[in-house]
């Protein structure tokens, strides 16, 4: 595929057909667990995965930080013509990935527990949770490396082997959650252990393409290393930024709807952040489909193809959202019963709350593509700012405000608020800085 020549109509479809497929099966990762583990544990089950959700969100946050950070500053490079400085740019990410996935792991392994207590996890809770947070400790490794290498293939011009990847992996998990669950009687743990692997198996298959006819991207000599490291990191901090957000956002949630509601209101959101995970999956998707022609053709100063890929992700983040609304909306107790054993209980109180957070599905995979545009045209401080105030500073304070002012139910009406909020925001910069993204690439490459 040539990204400065080839009709965007042919190339974005295939991006995108390719960014989806990876984005549905990384979700499963999460959604089979959830399944399978609700329907062997109950409620309680649910209610332990909500409390692990957000290891997956920092740890993948970290590996996109340097992966999405090294793919865009190589794309933008490529644009210009310039292979070595992009060659130099991946050589810095996967050192700063590789030291920063150490540290990670050793953190994991020692300070699982107290984590976990810090994401809301109590008595039995607590207990389920620490089974299958063992098991996703032991792969940090396999999800940091892996998230990081996943944008660096797909940007190589390799995105079908990165779908590849996740699909040999999310159908070990699929059939791995039914065997060490169900069929060894492993209950939570063992779809701690099928994650695990499955991730492991995406990570072997993505190092396999540096071995491919097909690969571009070489190992060069990482001079200016820090200078690099810290313009590798400002470009990928959006993505980190985005996820990192949701980490810390469901710990906040966690942490109130037990101390609102108790454990059935948890298992109900355990559900719903599951159900978010997909929909914000697919808007990555979207985003990091776009993402290698924007950079590309943003380095190449070719505005006319930076303003047509804008259009077309737009038009798919827009259907995205109505989709994923409608079908929330009405469905709210059956979406229920598929993820766990439901009680009297959590059938009564599913469908307020699933009705009124999933409001938040219309406008999140328009606001989660916005963060990539920004970023791929190097308007990285912008749009990791927007990542931070829609994702921490303004969810939190309304997760908090709502409750005070107008009574405990409010607090469902947060992250719909934040959205609402933050879809005016990036509407109004998009109008404003589009029209020159195309043409204003003066930004420097180090040397």
């Amino acid at each position: 595929m040539d990204l400065l020549n080839d009709r965007i109509r042919k190339i974005f479809p295939r991006y995108l057909f390719a960014c989806f497929g990876s984005a549905l099966i990384i979700s499963v990762y999460s959604l089979v667990d959830m399944i399978m583990v609700g329907q062997y544990e109950g409620p309680l089950g649910s209610s332990a995965l909500a409390v692990v959700m957000p290891i997956f969100n920092i740890v993948n946050s970290l590996g996109l930080l340097f992966g999405i950070g090294g793919a865009v500053l190589m794309s933008v490079a490529r644009g210009k013509g310039e292979e070595k400085q992009g060659n130099a740019c991946f050589t810095v990410a996967l050192i700063g990935c590789a030291v920063l996935t150490a540290v990670i792991w050793i953190l994991m392994l020692t300070l699982t527990e107290p984590l976990l207590r810090l994401f809301g996890g109590r008595g039995e809770t607590l207990e389920l949770a620490k089974k299958y947070a063992f098991f996703i400790a032991l792969a940090v490794p396999s999800f940091m490396m892996g998230q990081f290498l996943s944008a660096v293939v797909r940007n190589d011009d390799n995105p079908t082997l990165a779908t590849a990847a996740v699909l040999a992996g999310g159908a070990f998990n699929v059939f791995g959650d039914w065997f060490f669950v169900f069929f060894c009687d492993m209950g939570i743990a063992g779809a701690g252990m099928s994650t695990a692997i499955g991730q492991t198996i995406a990570l072997l298959i993505l190092i396999a393409h540096f071995f491919t006819a097909r690969r571009k991207v070489a190992f060069a000599r990482p001079a200016r290393f820090f200078r690099r490291t810290g313009e590798i990191v400002s470009a990928g901090l959006a993505s980190f930024a985005t996820d990192f957000s949701v980490g810390v956002l469901c710990m906040l949630f966690n942490n109130r709807v037990m101390q609102l509601f108790g454990e059935d209101a948890l298992a109900v959101y355990g559900v719903l952040i599951n159900v978010a995970f997909l929909v914000q999956a697919l808007a990555y998707g979207v985003g990091q489909a776009a993402q290698p022609i924007l950079s590309v053709n943003y380095g190449a100063g070719n505005a006319q193809r930076v303003q047509n890929t804008l259009l077309a992700g737009v038009s798919v983040a827009a259907a995205l959202g109505a989709v994923s609304l409608l079908v929330t909306e009405l469905a709210p107790v059956p979406i229920v019963r598929l993820f766990m054993t439901t009680t009297p209980e959590v059938e009564a109180i599913a469908p307020e709350i699933v009705r009124l957070y999933s409001i938040a599905f219309l406008f999140l995979p328009y606001n989660i593509f916005s963060l990539y545009y920004f970023q791929s045209v190097m308007r990285s401080t912008l749009s990791w700012i927007l990542s931070f105030v829609r994702g921490i500073a303004l969810s939190a304070l309304l997760l908090f405000l709502l409750p005070a002012v107008a009574g405990a139910d409010a607090l469902w009406l947060a992250m719909p608020l934040t959205e609402i909020l933050i879809f005016g925001a990036v509407t109004v910069l998009i109008m404003r800085f589009s029209r020159g993204a195309g043409k204003t690439v003066k930004a420097e490459m180090p040397n």
